[in-house]
């Protein structure tokens, strides 16, 4: 499974597009078993899965796209890293701008590709298909109700720290839910709503750093998020805490 909206995860409208057109190019028979392409969905690389198979969420899509993490900041800040590495606009709407400020200035190479806006305070992004937006809502426990919502090609994604009285209406509302280590307690109502068979609900609180359980309907998919080389000398190791 990809961790975008079930079997076709970064599946997008703009698929039947052409690009430019090439001259052919042509080899013989016998080389083509040494030819080999990459296949599957497209999107932002969110991890592995337990079969060390890469995981993608498809943030830019012809639709609205809400996401739900119940996580650590160290997991979303890697998501937005590489969102804006794929070539998103990356609105972060939090009252803790001290923690997106090294982030936000390293990345994109000078470029305002990441923005840093009060919460409450993110403007019109303008989003077009050459120009997609992902907005970050790190808000708290009760983040209020964003004035910039998700629309075709700019997605939403809502950082919990933990349960709270908004996170069960955001997971009804959200297509793709992430939840990482959490109580006892807060794993039995995470199964309510999400529909988590009892496996899935006791292995919730034992959960290590950056592993983080991926809901998508019914589809499940458990997912450990590793830091690359730049990534870690930024944002340092994966951790759930902050």
């Amino acid at each position: 499974m990809s961790a975008g909206n079930g079997t076709a995860a970064g599946r997008r409208a703009g698929r039947g597009m052409h690009g430019p057109r090439y001259a052919g190019h042509t080899m013989s028979v016998s080389d083509l078993g040494a030819l080999s392409l990459p296949v599957g969905d497209d999107g932002v690389v969110i991890g592995d899965d337990t079969e060390g198979r890469p995981q993608l969420v498809g943030f830019h899509r012809s639709t609205p796209y809400d996401v739900l993490l119940v996580g650590g900041l160290w997991t979303a800040q890697v998501l937005a890293l590489r969102a804006a590495g794929t070539g998103a606009r990356v609105a972060v709407e939090t009252g803790r701008a001290q923690a997106w400020t090294p982030l936000a200035q390293a990345a994109g190479a000078g470029l305002e590709c990441v923005t840093l806006h009060d919460v409450g305070r993110v403007p019109p992004m303008g989003a077009t298909v050459g120009s997609p937006v992902v907005v970050v809502r790190d808000c708290g426990m009760r983040p209020p109700r964003g004035r910039v919502v998700s629309a075709p090609w700019q997605s939403v994604m809502t950082l919990l720290p933990y349960m709270s009285p908004v996170a069960p209406r955001l997971m009804r509302d959200s297509t793709l839910v992430g939840v990482q280590r959490v109580s006892p307690q807060e794993a039995e109502q995470t199964s309510r709503i999400l529909g988590l068979s009892r496996a899935e609900t006791e292995a919730l609180p034992t959960l290590a750093d950056g592993v983080t359980l991926w809901c998508a309907g019914r589809e499940r998919s458990w997912v450990m998020t590793s830091a690359t080389d730049a990534e870690s000398g930024l944002l340092g190791m994966a951790r759930r805490m902050d």
